[in-house]
């Protein structure tokens, strides 16, 4: 189960992305229900490590590392963020090192924005699909041909390799690495006091510059929040269309511009999570939470976990059930 965590403090490094990776596992929530991560920041040489608020350097900061990369060696996870201006620049053999050893033993490896580089120069992007900032996704192509880059994604998980896209989108790829391991209550416990979606929905053409519509209207919110508290019903395109007083096609489209996502994909989403939430914290049975999270029946509660998860709802709640409820 995840635990150590190694945050990889390369010269250069953008001080928001290494933040988001601290904030998620750095910081004591088990108060709340939230598991507790060793958290150690390594460089190759201890000591000032330069931190850049700018793309070209020119302005910045140093940051005193203590702990040298052999704790990265027994890490759960080895996570790694941009640096500023330097994607193409040759990465320190030491910090491939690490990577390719992380990668080797099976334990997890994640990236944020242009962090993915850095995955790439030590080879570990090589057969996987990847992801980085929309702004980069086609010089990652170019630059790592031997990974396909999805330019359309928050984040991508290929074999315990996890790339995550834009600054803000390392917080999501966190937490789904959090849901992997820990499950959905514990990623909930940390986005909450994150105050962030613990799950968003949609991809990264949602924050490409476009022209903004001309057309504005109320915020969904009101029939979003309503769909939560009814994932138990039949909750079709019509009904909600209706209760938001809009044509079904206006509604549609007001739904996948502010959810980035489709009414029915949305609500799969969430009523997945419901009902990971359910496996976890009650013992109720498998058709029983298969209703009361919207699915209706086992058979399609099971379609959806082993669709989506890769797993069954028993083999779920037998690593993560009847834990308290945070």
């Amino acid at each position: 189960m995840l635990q150590k965590v190694a945050l990889l403090a390369i010269p250069g490094l953008q001080p928001f992305e290494f933040s988001v990776v601290c904030e998620v596992f750095g910081i004591d929530r088990a108060d709340q229900g939230a598991p507790l991560f060793d958290l150690r920041i390594v460089t190759a040489r201890p000591g000032p490590v330069r931190m850049n608020l700018t793309s070209d350097g020119s302005n910045g900061y140093d940051m005193i590392v203590e702990h040298d990369l052999s704790f990265a060696y027994e890490a759960d996870l080895v996570a790694v963020t941009g640096r500023g201006g330097s994607r193409d620049a040759v990465l320190d053999p030491a910090y491939i090192d690490v990577l390719r050893a992380a990668e080797a033993r099976g334990a997890w490896v994640l990236s944020v924005c242009s962090g993915s580089f850095a995955l790439g120069h030590a080879g570990l992007l090589d057969g996987r699909r990847s992801t980085t900032h929309w702004m980069y996704t086609d010089e990652q192509q170019e630059m790592f041909p031997l990974t396909s880059v999805d330019p359309n994604v928050l984040f991508v998980e290929d074999r315990k390799v996890i790339t995550g896209a834009g600054t803000a989108a390392g917080i999501d790829a966190c937490l789904h690495l959090v849901r992997q391991e820990h499950g959905a209550a514990a990623a909930n416990v940390i986005a909450r006091r994150m105050v962030v979606p613990p799950q968003r929905e949609g991809g990264q053409a949602q924050y490409v510059l476009s022209p903004v519509p001309v057309e504005r209207g109320d915020s969904l919110a009101p029939i979003v929040d309503w769909m939560l508290d009814h994932l138990a019903d039949e909750l079709s395109v019509e009904a909600l269309a209706k209760r938001a007083l809009m044509s079904e096609r206006t509604f549609a489209r007001r739904f996948r511009a502010e959810l980035g996502s489709t009414p029915a994909a949305w609500l799969n989403r969430q009523r997945l999570i419901r009902a990971q939430e359910l496996l976890e914290q009650t013992d109720r049975g498998i058709e029983q939470v298969a209703a009361d999270a919207g699915f209706g029946t086992a058979a399609v509660l099971r379609h959806h976990f082993d669709r989506v998860l890769g797993t069954t709802p028993v083999a779920y709640r037998r690593n993560f059930g009847l834990r308290t409820p945070a």
